[in-house]
């Protein structure tokens, strides 16, 4: 809705400068003009609390057609008088000006501004550019900066924020350009310590996610509670810090490495390489024995792995 409002708005302004323009009013005549409106309108517009282009249109109508606001302008604004004829007037005389201030016109045809060409080095004159550079420094006498250096010995220094400021020098602006790299280059190498510190805060601490994970798989390898172990296995499998393949072998590849170590021992048991050899009646029952011990080992092997990759960015 608010654009449709400033749409009326500028539309109306629009015709009342056009109106104004073609009744020959001067430029600052029609600025003020539109300038008065513009302000009149807002004015009117903050009354209404919820602005609707209803309103607008009401307030424009009560301001008035652009016609009858360019009628209620003095007569004088609407046609300009009639210029009277000037008489001859002559031209102000002006003494003759130093050659560093003399203009082109002063210093006579173009064409004479060009000396001979023998007698100028290459790229020694700028085209268009005539009279000299002004330093204020050569200007003084060979006395008066002694005076003016003996003068300042004598008076008392007034503070720095007294002194009047004067136009600014190129030595002024050198130092202030020198300045502004220095700081730059400050706090350019300051950044990348603040960052290195944030990172190594950030660095310290732990992923909390995983250490509740591997704590339930501790706790169920102690207490050998399997609602535990399953608990810490499926809040690694969920987790976000690990990647896709990390998450696999923390569920699956740890623990099946260890029941591969158990299958490989039970091997050499019954082939008789390591201790007394197994019947084959009694490899059961072994592993049966064996199997609670072997979920523990594995909830261990997922938990430190846990515990480390925590610590780890």
């Amino acid at each position: 809705m608010g654009i449709e409002s400033d749409h009326l708005v500028y539309e109306y302004l629009s015709q009342v400068g056009d109106l104004a323009q073609r009744r020959h009013l001067s430029s600052g005549d029609r600025m003020r003009l539109v300038a008065g409106l513009r302000d009149e309108i807002d004015r009117r517009r903050a009354k209404y609390e919820p602005e609707t282009p209803a309103a607008v249109r009401r307030i424009l109508e009560r301001i008035g057609t652009p016609e009858e606001v360019l009628d209620t302008l003095p007569a004088a604004a609407d046609v300009s008088p009639p210029s009277a004829p000037s008489a001859p007037s002559v031209p102000v005389q002006r003494g003759v000006a130093a050659p560093h201030l003399a203009g082109v016109d002063e210093a006579g045809a173009g064409e004479t501004l060009e000396p001979d060409w023998w007698t100028v080095g290459p790229g020694s004159s700028v085209e268009g550019f005539a009279g000299g550079i002004e330093i204020p420094e050569l200007l003084k006498g060979p006395g008066a900066g002694a005076g003016a250096q003996s003068q300042s010995q004598s008076q008392p220094q007034a503070p720095a924020e007294a002194a009047p400021e004067g136009p600014p020098t190129l030595m002024g602006y050198l130092r202030e350009r020198r300045r502004r790299a220095k700081a730059e280059a400050a706090a350019a190498a300051a950044a990348p310590v603040a960052a290195a510190v944030a990172a190594a805060a950030v660095k310290r601490k732990p992923y909390a996610f995983l250490m509740l994970a591997g704590v339930a798989l501790i706790a169920g390898a102690v207490s050998g509670y399997w609602l535990l172990l399953a608990a810490g296995w499926l809040l690694a499998y969920a987790s976000r810090v690990l990647g896709p393949a990390e998450r696999k072998w923390v569920v699956f590849g740890l623990p099946g490495v260890v029941f591969a170590g158990a299958v490989v021992w039970l091997w050499g048991r019954l082939n008789g390489r390591w201790g007394a050899p197994l019947a084959d009646e009694a490899l059961s029952g072994t592993f049966q024995n064996l199997l609670p011990w072997l979920a523990r080992a594995a909830a261990v092997s997922s938990a430190a792995y846990l515990f480390w990759r925590s610590r780890r960015r």
